[in-house]
Order: structure tokens, then C-alpha cells, then sequence
């Protein structure tokens, strides 16, 4: 239903959809097209869902709501006992973080089991964040973004106290997208970095990461103007891209490099 965020697991047998289950519904429905989110990541029986706050600002900040939110479900869609908000009266027991404006992107890291996300900010500041629980991730009190009149996003704060800074951030915008650590054999002087897309401008970011920060970056197929949707380590050790080759964003092709 237009409107509505949801988490849906496909049965598949013999590469066949036998069933469907729906495990999570974000509250609440809100009409419209702009910030769903929405990336997905399981480890160890835990599924993490990034949810848009809708152009909803305000709601980002508010534990009663989903949106602007990242929520932990077990994953069959229980919620875990140990949220950091389960049992606070008013907030979603679902909720992990918040305070995030638009997140694309969403990965674990393959040694620390740190959780990265990337994240679209308004007029810059896109955000490249490291999750932790319970955490406030700012939107919109700070950001290093701005109003798309070029004024600032409210009183143009860029920290405050109680609100976690990005690892990284991108002065103008970079509309990242799908992110993910590169764990192949393939090139093997890239192992461990993150691999982060980005649609305007078009690209895609290797960052090169070490003790939950990014140490320096590097911008790849500049030349492609490539809008880079998704990016993933295949069985074979490359990387393989969902990208859309057009300027009006058609021309969908899966690409390995």
C-alpha cells in the first residue's frame, strides 16, 4: 500500500517464490514518495531495517514513530527484549537509533562487527555513520548539510551534546546509496574497505577504514557517470554494481569490475 515501509522475507525452493512473509510494518503509514530509506542487514539471527524519516524532520527525533529511525528485529520479526527502548513508555520497542534523515546504506563490518551506514543529507552533508544502540545520529537539529536555498538547516548546528557526529561526511551533495565491505580475493589490496555509492555526483567511494573512522577515500568510475545503487563482494571475488546508466536515471545494468 502506497505509503507504507515494509520487511518482506521471500521462501524460495528450487529458485522459486513458494511464500511470503510479512515481518515488519513502519508506523506510521505517511503519504508521499521521498525518504524511504530502505536497506536491510542480518548478522547472527538479527535483522537491522533503516527507515526515512519522510520529509518528516521533526519525527526523526521522536521515539513514538519509526521514521528517521534504524530498528533490530530478530529475523523472524520479534522484536529483542534487550532494544535499547524496549519497555520505555511511548517508543517503539523495534527502535536501534535515530535522528537519521534518509539512509541508504547499511553494512557490517567483516572483523570489528562494527554496523556502518550511509546516509543522505539535504544540500551536502551526506553522512557516512558507525551504529551503535540506542544512540541520537542529530537529524535535523545538527547536520553538515543546508537548506536547498542555500540558508542553514535550522540554527546551523553541526554538533550537540547527547548527538553522535558521522565518521564522515561529503560537503556537497553525493546522494549515497548502497554501501558494503569488500571481502574478495580479487583485490586483495582492498580487502576490509568500504565500498560506498553515490548518485550525484556519480561515483563510487572507497574508503579506507580503520579503528570505527575513515582514514582516507578514493572516488572510482568518475568517468562512467554511473549512478551507483548498489554495490556487493560476489561468490567470485569482484565487485558487482546495480547501477542506472542514463542521465534521467533508466538504463539499469548489473556491472563487475
Amino acid at each position: 500500500a502506497k505509503g507504507l515501509s515494509y520487511s518482506i522475507k521471500d521462501l524460495l525452493r528450487d529458485a522459486r517464490l513458494v511464500d511470503r512473509q510479512r515481518l515488519f510494518t513502519a508506523y506510521p503509514a505517511v503519504a508521499g514518495d521521498y525518504h524511504f530509506g530502505s536497506r536491510l542487514a542480518l548478522k547472527d539471527g538479527y535483522l537491522f531495517i533503516t527507515l526515512g524519516e519522510r520529509e518528516l524532520s521533526a519525527l526523526a527525533q521522536e521515539l513514538w514513530t519509526d521514521l528517521g529511525k534504524i530498528v533490530r528485529l530478530y529475523d523472524d520479526g520479534r522484536i529483542p527484549n534487550d532494544n535499547p527502548f524496549v519497555g520505555r513508555a511511548g517508543a517503539r520497542p523495534e527502535i536501534w537509533s535515530y535522528g537519521h534523515r534518509n539512509p541508504h546504506g547499511l553494512a557490517f563490518h567483516p572483523l570489528t562487527g562494527e554496523l556502518w551506514e550511509s546516509e543522505h543529507g539535504p544540500l551536502g552533508g551526506d553522512e557516512i555513520n558507525v551504529i551503535k544502540r540506542g544512540l541520537n545520529y542529530g537529524w535535523p537539529t545538527v547536520t553538515f548539510g543546508r537548506e536547498y536555498d542555500g540558508g542553514p538547516m535550522g540554527d546551523g548546528l553541526t554538533q550537540a551534546p547527547g548527538m553522535e557526529p558521522p565518521v564522515f561526511h561529503y560537503a556537497t551533495s553525493a546522494a549515497l546509496s548502497g554501501i558494503a565491505f569488500y571481502t574478495g580475493s580479487a583485490f586483495p589490496q582492498w580487502r576490509n574497505n568500504l565500498f560506498v555509492g553515490a548518485m550525484t555526483p556519480r561515483f563510487l567511494a572507497r574508503l579506507v577504514v580503520a579503528n570505527g573512522r575513515v582514514e582516507r577515500e578514493e572516488k572510482l568510475l568518475l568517468e562512467k557517470t554511473w549512478r551507483v545503487r548498489v554495490v556487493q563482494t560476489g561468490p567470485d571475488g569482484f565487485l558487482y554494481l546495480g547501477v542506472q546508466r542514463a542521465s534521467d536515471g533508466t538504463g539499469g545494468v548489473i556491472a563487475r569490475i
